[in-house]
């Protein structure tokens, strides 16, 4: 990959923090396909941060100040150092960052958005934005102090939802709510189909198998996007809309699922009391080997990439430097890492991931099947707009299933019934059938002419980084207001993103108290405590 020189101060320039899988989606969206810059990087990991500087940053040559930090805070008190070198009028100050892409952990995100915020930077912050809806609500007040609600912001914000910025979600919208294909929804279907192995290597093995302290799991680190996505379809205004149209809230929030396969009592007897692929009797024949999913699928194929380099970080420069059997080593040392429960103490089993352990002798307690219904009444006519001749939403309902044994991974698909037709969609094609007509019609989704931006969420990773770019660009170079490029190019505002999270936090308190929130009651309570 060609590198882009750093030395104009012309063009934008971005810092990412975080070097990890969304790190680096997001910045090879960037470098490939707009005229930004990734300038920088905070990441602790070594191998990491100089991999990452390599392919972005600065090349074959060595950062130059303000290019590499070992963490967040490290950037932060250089930049702060650099602000007050400026103000003092010093010469040869280094160069700063217009934005920064936050894709450290999901925990991280709250200390990191509230320590930028004063910064006054154009932010992208990978979902989730915060593990509690405390948090989500702390970010908000960061961004938006109390009495400046009403105050056009001075900076894009945006957020990971990339299921907004797909070609294919963004034509699925366009034939609901702007040319109507199947006049007013009825009711949604939406599936998430997380695939079998997937679910086990994050939500098993890996990082995201524990709820959170706020009691939410896999529906928010999984499924967020896709609440947001019914919340896109569904309560954001229609394009086209008075631009003072408040988004169609919804009525109830209920929502069910547990654990289900993943579980002890689900071991198969053959496997004895095996806590580890690498002495199961049954691994040769289990459908969850480790051996099988990171060593005979992917490195013995020379394949490096996801999901092998989350187990062994630095298995790619391995395999390259010293070659398959000492990669093939690193891999296997790694698999054979394992713990006792008994002797063992809890927050050291939880700090890390643990991938070559049993799928059913895992410390994990995330849904692995989960349903969420989402009602709407119909909306009243809006008050104290300028929307004259705005036709109220009528009520509707949608219904998300996620469901971890499949054998499709992520690729979502569904079902819209309309009071004219209705539509059916998976990640690739679109087909809705017309009442009047009788018949079907296919719409075909052009291909991207880059490989790599098809892989991501169908564009949606490439297409959320162009959309933010352009943005920061309408307004750092074109003089844009604010508010006009955050509705042009994101389409979504910090408010409506916090919105979207308390969807989930809401579904999630509904499945634990096995109860159905009254959406407005619940969330105007919950406001009071950021007034």
């Amino acid at each position: 990959m060609a590198i882009k020189t750093t030395s104009s101060d012309k063009k934008l320039r971005f810092l990412v923090i975080g070097a990890g899988s969304r790190g680096h989606r997001y910045a090879e969206a960037v470098t490939e396909s707009t005229s930004a810059l990734i300038h920088a990087v905070a990441e602790p990991r070594p191998y990491n941060r100089q991999e990452f500087g390599e392919r972005f940053i600065w090349g074959t040559n060595k950062p130059t100040d303000g290019q590499a930090f070992t963490d967040w805070l490290d950037w932060l008190k250089w930049e702060q150092e650099r602000r007050q070198r400026l103000s003092k009028g010093e010469e040869n100050v280094p160069l700063g960052v217009e934005g920064v892409f936050v894709c450290a952990l999901d925990e991280m995100h709250v200390d990191i958005m509230r320590a930028i915020a004063p910064l006054n930077l154009h932010v992208l912050c990978e979902k989730p934005l915060a593990t509690s809806l405390d948090d989500c609500l702390a970010i908000y007040r960061a961004f938006v102090p109390e009495g400046k609600e009403d105050v056009a912001p001075s900076k894009v914000f945006s957020i990971g939802h990339v299921l907004r910025y797909s070609p294919h979600n963004m034509r699925l919208r366009q034939l609901l709510l702007e040319e109507r294909v199947i006049g007013d929804i009825v009711s949604v279907e939406h599936v998430e189909p997380v695939g079998y192995w997937h679910f086990s290597h994050s939500y098993v093995r890996g990082n995201w198998r524990r709820e959170t302290q706020a009691g939410v799991g896999s529906l928010l680190t999984k499924s967020c996007h896709d609440i947001d996505f019914l919340v896109w379809l569904l309560s954001s205004p229609p394009p086209g809309a008075p631009k003072d149209i408040p988004p169609h809230a919804p009525r109830t929030i209920s929502s069910t699922g547990k654990l289900t396969q993943f579980l002890k009592k689900r071991k198969p007897k053959e496997a004895g009391e095996a806590t580890n692929c690498l002495s199961c009797p049954i691994e040769r024949k289990c459908n969850y080997s480790s051996v099988r999913l990171y060593k005979e699928r992917q490195l013995d194929k020379g394949e490096t990439d996801w999901p092998l380099h989350i187990v062994c970080p630095d298995i790619e420069d391995t395999f390259k430097t010293a070659g398959k059997n000492a990669a093939e080593k690193l891999l296997m040392d790694a698999l054979a890492e394992d713990y006792d429960k008994a002797s063992t103490p809890d927050a050291e089993i939880a700090a890390r991931s643990w991938y070559g352990r049993c799928v059913w002798e895992s410390d994990n307690n995330v849904c692995d099947d989960q349903f969420v219904t989402i009602t709407w009444d119909d909306e009243d006519p809006p008050k104290g707009t300028s929307a004259e001749n705005y036709t109220p939403r009528l009520s509707k309902a949608a219904n998300l299933h996620m469901i971890a044994p499949t054998e499709k991974q992520c690729e979502r698909r569904g079902r819209i019934y309309g009071t004219e037709g209705e539509i059916e969609y998976d990640s690739r094609t679109i087909r809705y059938f017309s009442f009047a007509t009788n018949e079907f019609t296919t719409v075909e989704i052009p291909k991207a002419k880059n490989p790599k931006e098809e892989q991501a969420h169908g564009g949606g990773d490439w297409g959320l980084t162009r959309m933010f770019i352009g943005a920061v660009q309408a307004v750092e170079e074109r003089g844009w207001d604010v508010r006009d490029a955050q509705r042009e190019f994101i389409g979504c505002t910090l408010e409506e993103a916090v919105r979207s999270h308390a969807v989930v936090f809401a579904a999630e308190e509904a499945r634990r108290e096995e109860k159905v929130i009254r959406w407005q009651d619940w969330w105007d309570q919950h406001m009071k405590t950021i007034v």
